[in-house]
């Protein structure tokens, strides 16, 4: 059986300002591309496909855009944690980081309800400090999805690590799921198009249609698999590239033995049966 978790990365203008260093006008727009655009054909294409997905959501774009933040609770989706805005915890001290992580918990409840309860993570940077884990255990998070020790299936994450030139030592395992992703299952590298820094992400859909497929195909191979996609709505949200993730949901439906699911309903799933 293979599980796939369709998951959406709604950053908004929250990667601009943030990880890009970006304020102007036109990547203003980019940004203001996914709530105006690029979530309503996501949810759409979800409703018409009878699919519950995951969106990651930084508390910056809770508050920014919270209308649509809130519908993605309406139409029955996941929201984890995706940062405070957009932010790295790479380099932050222990301190920082645990002060930033609970910032961005508390603003994501005041946008969307002191009722709202994360249970998942995806570091914005798709990477993690020696102390990250511990500090979603320490907060009773269910399961990460920022690393990528497998392919296809999850694993315990290591509650820190030790590394040097002489040799590199994860630390113990600790009690948070890793639902583990991957660049080649990412939509921002085969779409996403930067000046600066320059990044030519041009793949038509047709090409990255193909390598989804085949990665899911080889997914369905391997017993107990979570197949997991990444996208941001200001980039799969264009027409023809729609058009290619509904082909592409039609595709994996008719293959025996496939579910979706949302990563928390999936790392839940996956502690269950891994006890």
């Amino acid at each position: 059986m293979t599980t796939v978790c369709l998951t959406f990365d709604f950053d908004a203008v929250s990667l601009w300002i943030s990880s890009l260093k970006q304020t102007t006008a036109n990547p203003m727009s980019r940004g203001e591309f996914a709530p105006r655009v690029g979530l309503p054909r996501v949810l759409a294409l979800l409703l018409e496909k009878g699919v519950k997905a995951t969106f990651f959501v930084p508390a910056h774009t809770a508050v920014s855009f919270n209308a649509e933040t809130r519908r993605i609770l309406d139409d029955g989706h996941e929201i984890g944690i995706h940062g405070y805005c957009h932010e790295t915890p790479v380099g932050l001290s222990k301190t920082d980081e645990a002060s930033l992580l609970d910032k961005a918990i508390a603003k994501l409840r005041n946008a969307l309800g002191q009722d709202f309860t994360p249970v998942g993570y995806r570091s914005p940077a798709w990477d993690l400090s020696e102390n990250s884990i511990a500090l979603l255990e320490e907060r009773g998070i269910v399961y990460d999805s920022s690393l990528m020790a497998d392919d296809y299936k999850p694993y315990w994450a290591s509650r820190g690590f030790q590394v040097s030139e002489e040799a590199y030592q994860a630390g113990p395992a600790s009690k948070v799921v890793e639902i583990p992703v991957a660049w080649e299952l990412d939509d921002f590298p085969h779409f996403m198009f930067l000046n600066k820094p320059l990044y030519l992400g041009m793949r038509t859909p047709a090409e990255v249609y193909e390598l989804w497929r085949e990665e899911f195909d080889f997914s369905a191979t391997i017993e107990g698999s979570v197949f997991t996609l990444t996208m941001h709505p200001e980039i799969i949200g264009r027409g023809p590239r729609m058009a290619m993730l509904s082909r592409l949901i039609d595709h994996m439906k008719s293959t025996s033995g496939t579910t979706f699911s949302t990563v928390a309903d999936a790392a839940r799933h996956w502690r269950v049966r891994s006890h």
